[in-house]
């Protein structure tokens, strides 16, 4: 509305401008001679003026004179299209024109006016691949889903706009919550452009998302043939997709393809506690138990985790706590200050009934760095050696507020997993779980080997005493004897 005031104010002041310069030329005195081949034309200041313009047009109508010529000399020379350039080339620039505005338009957020703009920039250009794809996007703007839908349909048809028009509709299959027509689409749109980046790692969200963790290795190797990941992140991201393999297989009662599975992916990556934990217990189902402390022993001395101590004591189920000790030390020799060590020796030990050996291996880990699994470890050793009930239910309460410890947290979203996943259930991330202490001591239990459930008892209270002064005396029944029988 107000730029509609301002162009009539504009042109009211235009054409006041002409008229007031009309008049004081013609109030002015003087003029303009020209003579020429023995001719003198004398004009008035008005007269100069409308001479002037009047030269201007004849030079323009000229020039287009002269280029409508030179079009048909091309023609004649053998430029079947050089007329049809001439005529079109006015088109061509207002259709640039529309088509640089409605850009502009889509850029600033006004979807309505860049679809108007596109309208006219493909009466004008004909060209559907610039406009039609200006359309679609302004569609998306304005939330006109449906004529978005149709556009990119239209890009299907052209092989130079095909990808483009598979990519929109995969976008808008996502955004709608459709991941396995997105799926479909992306793998489709993966066949035009292999290389392209953007596709790559979609697809392997999407194939992450719907557990096909073939074909996402597939794609993550094609990642790696175009230059677009380092060899040794693929690595590790291809060991987790074959860990992830094994264990559907294993789901699936293929227990030979899942221990070859888990094999190959703790081979990929040996420091991936989770496939190392499977790859020995497969190895276990081999009867390979040599092999399977190799793997083991390797993941340890990377990362002491239960896991691994959990799948090592699986090796030999049956042993006593005495043999059992001597066997772990192949881990507990390994890393010896690590609060996971530490933990894990004092328990072998309190199995052992040996609690001066668990409090040595403890030593002051309950109080410079207490989690729960060290304070319940604490409490075990207190009431293994007869102390008070009071002493074992006051590291059981510190226990009850004390942080959990190391868990599965997310690097990126730092949300915690009671197991290793490979995709972070709260942002999606790939591969962003790592065993670290959370910065807050809150979420589900990771290990699952807390002694607290086995710990928390209520003191059987003794019973109390009878009182012989209080108590009744006892009545004893007699054998009543008639008089006569005395």
């Amino acid at each position: 509305m107000i730029w509609s005031l301002l162009k009539v104010l504009l042109f009211v002041a235009a054409i006041a401008g002409l008229t007031y310069g009309a008049g004081v030329l013609m109030d002015t005195d003087g003029g303009i001679r020209i003579a020429a081949a023995g001719y003198e034309v004398t004009l008035g200041p008005l007269q100069a003026a409308i001479a002037t313009l009047l030269l201007l047009f004849a030079l323009w109508l000229v020039m287009k004179i002269a280029g409508l010529v030179v079009a048909v000399l091309r023609f004649l020379n053998g430029d079947e299209t050089a007329v049809s350039r001439y005529f079109d080339r006015n088109r061509e620039r207002k259709g640039y024109q529309a088509l640089a505005d409605g850009m502009i338009a889509l850029a600033s957020g006004e979807g309505r006016t860049a679809m108007v703009r596109a309208a006219k920039a493909e009466k004008y250009l004909n060209k559907p691949e610039l406009t039609t794809l200006l359309t679609a996007q302004a569609a998306e703007l304005v939330g006109d889903g449906k004529r978005a839908t149709e556009a990119y349909k239209l890009l299907l048809a052209d092989e130079k706009t095909r990808f483009v028009g598979v990519r929109g509709l995969m976008l808008q299959k996502i955004e709608e919550g459709d991941t396995a027509t997105a799926l479909k689409l992306a793998e489709k749109a993966f066949v035009l452009k292999p290389k392209h980046p953007e596709m790559q790692d979609i697809l392997l969200k999407l194939q992450a998302d719907a557990h096909d963790w073939k074909g996402a290795r597939a794609t993550l190797g094609a990642k790696l043939k175009s230059g677009d990941l380092p060899r040794d992140v693929y690595r590790r991201r291809d060991a987790v997709l074959a860990l992830q393999e094994a264990k559907t297989v294993f789901d699936e009662n293929a227990t030979i393809e899942a221990r070859e599975a888990a094999i190959e992916a703790n081979r990929l990556s040996p420091d991936l506690i989770p496939a190392a934990a499977m790859a020995a217990r497969g190895l276990m189902e081999a009867g390979k138990k040599k092999d399977a402390t190799r793997v083991l022993k390797k993941a340890w001395a990377t990362r002491p985790h239960p896991d691994l101590a959990a799948a090592f004591a699986e090796i030999e189920p049956d042993e006593s706590p005495q043999a059992r000790i001597k066997r772990f030390r192949a881990l507990t020799d390994v890393h010896k200050e690590d609060p996971e060590t530490r933990i894990l020796l004092a328990e072998l030990n309190i199995t052992a009934e040996d609690f001066p050996a668990a409090r040595r291996a403890l030593g002051d880990l309950a109080t410079s760095h207490p989690t729960q699994r060290s304070l319940a470890v604490m409490a075990a050793i207190e009431r293994g050696e007869g102390s008070d009930e009071a002493v074992v239910r006051g590291w059981l309460a510190r226990a009850l507020t004390a942080p959990r410890g190391p868990q599965w947290c997310c690097d990126k979203c730092q949300a915690i997993h009671a197991q290793w996943v490979p995709i972070c259930e709260n942002c999606g991330g790939f591969d962003t779980l790592s065993w670290r202490e959370p910065p807050e001591g809150t979420g589900p239990s990771a290990t699952g080997t807390e002694l607290l459930p086995l710990l928390v008892g209520t003191p059987v209270a003794p019973e109390p005493e009878a009182d012989t002064a209080d108590a009744p005396a006892e009545v004893v029944d007699a054998e009543v004897v008639p008089p006569n029988e005395k």
